[in-house]
């Protein structure tokens, strides 16, 4: 089956790594015009630049904004518009994985990450939305973690955040989709991605890093016995914008290798 976004214009925060690095290239190897933003002005341009070679020409734009903000949502939109055209899929990516125990978390850290979260994808789906639905085809993807359907002890705020998140796809795939705009989600599980870089790194473990994703397959008794792929987790992600997807929304999909219980 063959998967194409040709023409399409889309726009991937957190774009600059890990699984919106990786949907940013899939996509436009499948033909789109993609926009990609994220906060570090260098792995911006990095990825900038590999996504110019793999989309075949196609211009990519890629604007260094801080998405947990109202006014860097609304620049972020009126750049990609002007640069490339109305958005066609919005990619709710741009997030990290705030946890502890309850009582630790302070008032600040709640709001930087619902902020991150939750409301830079309610502005950005506000400003992208009107026009979708007068060209009757959208495609709104929000990447959440499975902690948002099975939150567990010390998972506060990034659960609870996530959470959220899932509740505005379920609402917002109700209201688009008369007009022909479909609203999804994708539940991260364990996948080798920039965060678990870190971590190993951060860790100072002899173990080779392939190694320690291996520990962490069956630490976490994953059934499908490894971690996944961001390759992997970024083709799902591209059958969902595509029109193959045509009957897909209000779903949120777990891509976690069969760890979480049937929900």
């Amino acid at each position: 089956m063959d998967v194409r976004l040709d023409g399409k214009v889309a726009l991937i925060t957190g774009g600059s790594k890990g699984l919106g690095k990786a949907m940013a290239l899939r996509f436009a190897e499948a033909g789109a015009l993609v926009a990609i933003t994220a906060r570090g002005t260098e792995a911006l341009e990095a990825t900038r630049q590999e996504l110019q070679a793999a989309g075949g020409g196609n211009k990519v734009v890629a604007v260094s904004r801080d998405v947990s903000k109202a006014e860097e949502c609304e620049a972020v939109h009126a750049t990609v518009v002007e640069q490339l055209g109305p958005v066609d899929i919005l990619v709710n990516n741009a997030g990290t994985s705030q946890r502890g125990p309850f009582l630790e978390v302070s008032d600040a850290l709640w709001q930087n990450d619902i902020d991150l979260k939750l409301f830079a994808a309610i502005r950005l789906a506000r400003l992208t939305l009107p026009s979708m639905q007068e060209r009757k085809w959208g495609r709104i993807i929000n990447v959440l973690n499975v902690g948002a359907k099975a939150p567990g002890p010390q998972g506060a705020p990034t659960a609870v955040s996530r959470a959220a998140g899932m509740a505005l796809t379920k609402v917002l795939a109700g209201e688009a989709a008369p007009h022909n705009v479909l609203v999804n989600a994708l539940l991260v599980g364990l996948i080798d991605s920039n965060q678990h870089e870190v971590k190993h790194q951060a860790s100072g473990s002899d173990n080779s890093y392939e190694d320690f994703l291996q520990d962490m397959a069956e630490t976490n008794k994953i059934p499908l016995g490894r971690v996944g792929r961001a390759e992997e987790f970024a083709d799902i992600a591209c059958f969902m914008a595509s029109d193959r997807a045509s009957y897909l929304s209000g779903v949120a999909i777990n891509v976690d290798g069969g760890r979480s219980p049937v929900v």
